[in-house]
C-alpha cells in the first residue's frame, strides 16, 4: 500500500507542525488570516462539508473570486478526499451549467459576485445536490443552500482523509487545442511536485515572500501562484477578488507589500500602456510570465521601466504549472529558457523522431505533475497523454546552448513560398517598432490559395503609422518571405480569459483580407 499523503496536510497542517501558526497566510481586501486561523477554518469547514454529505471523490465546483473563502473551500475539499473543481468566473451561466453537468458535481460553491449566475446554472444541473455561498450572500435556488460561515462553525475535524499521493485531488478545466472544455484530473502528489520543482528551484520562494498574481486562482498558473507555492513554504498570498487591472494591482502590490508578481505578456503590456510610474513595483523582487510567448522587446521595455526581472516560462493545465523557464541571472529574452529540474523535454518531428538542435518540431514533456488524463475524454486523452510523455502541441526549437524558443502552436505555423514562418517571429519584429503596442500574425490565403502572413496591429495611443511603413520595417529585419503581406489596424486584439490571443478568431477574420480593405472594425 502507498504511504498516506494529503495535499491539505502538506500545505497547511505541516505549517502548524513546523511552528508557523502565527505567520500571515492570507491578506488583501478580504482580510488577514494567519496559518493557525486558516488551519482552524479549514478543519471546521471540512467537518461541515462532511456533515452535509459530501463524500470522498465527489466533485465540488468552485465558481468563486480569489478570496479567503476560495482557499478555505479548496483546502477543505482536499482534506476530506473530495475533488474541488475551480472554474473560470468569466463563464456565463450556460457555460457553468455545462461544466456542472459534465463533472456531475454534487455541490457548487459561489461567492457574492457570482451568486446570480450560479443560481441560473444550478437550475440546469439536475445532479447538483446543494449550493455553498460565501460572504453572507443569498441565492435564489430550490436546492439546499449552505452558508460557508455556518459550515465553519462546525466542530474541527480530527485529521485529513487517508488519501495517497496517487489519489484524485482536484480537476482543472481546459479547452486545450480542441476548443471544447475538458477536465484535467490531478493527483494529491502533483501539488508537492510543482512546489518542489518550480516553486523551490526556479522561483526560489521564501517564507518572507508575499505573492500577488494577475492570473486568477481558477487557472493552473494562478492556483500555483496564489495558493500552492506560498502555503508550501509559509509565505503569504495577496488575494485580489476583482478582475485584474494594472492600476489597482499596482496599488495592491504597494499596500500589501508584494515581493513576487505573476502575470502574462498581455498584462505586462497593459501595465506599460497604463503609464504607471517607474517605482510602482518598488517592493517586488521578481516577476514571472506564462500563458503565451513573452516577446524580447516587451521584456526589455518592462524590465527597463519597472526595474524588475521577468522569468518567462511555459506551463500547461495538464502539467499543473511551469515545466520550462528562464532562471534568475540567466534570462535569455525571447526564449522560454530550459527544463525545470524534475522535467524532461524532447522535440519530435511529424513522424515522431527526435530532431537535432536548430530544427523545429513539436515539444513533448515528461514529469511527475502530469495529470492522469481528461475526465470522460478517451480519445483526447490518448492524443495528448502518450505514455510517460505529454504532447504540448507547441512548435519549439532548441539552440546549441540548450535554450528553447517557441515558434507558436503547431497549428499556428504557416508556410509561405515553401518556407516555415513562425507567427511569433514576425510579431517580435513588429513589436520592435515604437508605434506598435500589440501584434498578432495569422495565415491568410492569397488569390492563388497560398498561405501568406497577415498582421493584426494595435497602434500605440497617438502614434501615426501606416501599413506600408510597418511592412517595410519587417522587410528590413526579416527575410522577405516572412514579411506580412497585409497589416490590419484594430483597436484591440481578441483574447481569452487568460489573456491569450484568440488566433482562431483572427484566422476567420483574415479570410479574404489579402484582397479586402486596409482597416477593419475592432474585434470584441
Amino acid at each position: 500500500m502507498s504511504e498516506p499523503f494529503n495535499a491539505c496536510h502538506y500545505l497547511l497542517d505541516r505549517r502548524i507542525e513546523q511552528g508557523d501558526g502565527g505567520r500571515l497566510a492570507l491578506t488583501g481586501p478580504g482580510g488577514d488570516l494567519t496559518y493557525a486561523q486558516l488551519h482552524e477554518r479549514v478543519r471546521r469547514t471540512a467537518a461541515g462539508l462532511r456533515g452535509i454529505g459530501l463524500l470522498p471523490e465527489q466533485r465540488l465546483v468552485m465558481y468563486m473570486a480569489d478570496s479567503p473563502d476560495f482557499v478555505t473551500v479548496f483546502l477543505a475539499a482536499l482534506r476530506i478526499g473530495a475533488v474541488p473543481v475551480p472554474v473560470s468566473t468569466m463563464l456565463r451561466a450556460d457555460g457553468l451549467a455545462e461544466l456542472l453537468r459534465d463533472s456531475r458535481a454534487a455541490l457548487l460553491a459561489v461567492t457574492r459576485e457570482f451568486a446570480a449566475a450560479g443560481a441560473e446554472a444550478a437550475a440546469a444541473a439536475p445532479e447538483l445536490a446543494g449550493v455553498l455561498v460565501g460572504g453572507g450572500c443569498s441565492i435564489g435556488t430550490a436546492l439546499p443552500v449552505h452558508a460557508l460561515d455556518d459550515l465553519a462553525a462546525a466542530e474541527p475535524d480530527g485529521g485529513p482523509y487517508a488519501t495517497t499521493a496517487d489519489s484524485p485531488a482536484f480537476w482543472l478545466y481546459t479547452s486545450g487545442t480542441t476548443g471544447t472544455p475538458k477536465a484535467a484530473m490531478h493527483r494529491h502528489g502533483s501539488i508537492e511536485v510543482v512546489c518542489r520543482t518550480y516553486g523551490r528551484h526556479v522561483l526560489g520562494i521564501r517564507p518572507d515572500d508575499r505573492c500577488l498574481s494577475a492570473a486568477k486562482a481558477f487557472f493552473a498558473y494562478g492556483l500555483g501562484n496564489s495558493v500552492l507555492f506560498p502555503l508550501s513554504v509559509g509565505a503569504a498570498t495577496i488575494l485580489e477578488p476583482a478582475p485584474s487591472r494594472p492600476e489597482p494591482l499596482a496599488e495592491r502590490a504597494r499596500t500589501f507589500g508584494a515581493t513576487l508578481f505573476f502575470a502574462g505578456p498581455t498584462f505586462f503590456a497593459n501595465m506599460l500602456h497604463a503609464g504607471l510610474p517607474r517605482g510602482a513595483l518598488g517592493g517586488v523582487r521578481l516577476a514571472t510570465s506564462a500563458g503565451e510567448v513573452l516577446p524580447a522587446s516587451l521584456y526589455h521595455r518592462w524590465t527597463e521601466h519597472f526595474g524588475v526581472d521577468i522569468l518567462d516560462g511555459i506551463g500547461m493545465t495538464e502539467m499543473l504549472h511551469i515545466f520550462m523557464s528562464n532562471r534568475q541571472g540567466a534570462v535569455r529574452p525571447g526564449t522560454t529558457g530550459v527544463a525545470v529540474p524534475g522535467y524532461d523535454l524532447r522535440i519530435l518531428d511529424e513522424h515522431g523522431n527526435a530532431v537535432p538542435p536548430g530544427t523545429p518540431g513539436t515539444l513533448y514533456v515528461r514529469g511527475e505533475s502530469t495529470a492522469t488524463g481528461y475526465w470522460s475524454r478517451y480519445h483526447a486523452s490518448r492524443e495528448v497523454f502518450q505514455g510517460e510523455w505529454l504532447c504540448t502541441g507547441d512548435t519549439y526549437v532548441q539552440d546549441a546552448d540548450g535554450y528553447y524558443t517557441c515558434l507558436g502552436r503547431t497549428g499556428d505555423m504557416l508556410k509561405a513560398s515553401g518556407i516555415w514562418v513562425s507567427p511569433t517571429e514576425v510579431e517580435a519584429r513588429l513589436l520592435e517598432h515604437e508605434a506598435v503596442a500589440e501584434a498578432a500574425v495569422v495565415a491568410a490565403l492569397d488569390e492563388d490559395g497560398l498561405e501568406k502572413p497577415v498582421a493584426y496591429v494595435v497602434a500605440e495611443t497617438g502614434a501615426a503609422v501606416t501599413e506600408e511603413e510597418l511592412i517595410a520595417f519587417c522587410r528590413q529585419g526579416l527575410p522577405a518571405v516572412k514579411r506580412p503581406r497585409r497589416v490590419v489596424f484594430i483597436d484591440s486584439l481578441p483574447t481569452t480569459a487568460t489573456g491569450k490571443v484568440r488566433r482562431a478568431e483572427l484566422r476567420v477574420r483574415a479570410a479574404g483580407v489579402l484582397g479586402g480593405p486596409h482597416r477593419e472594425a475592432a474585434l470584441s
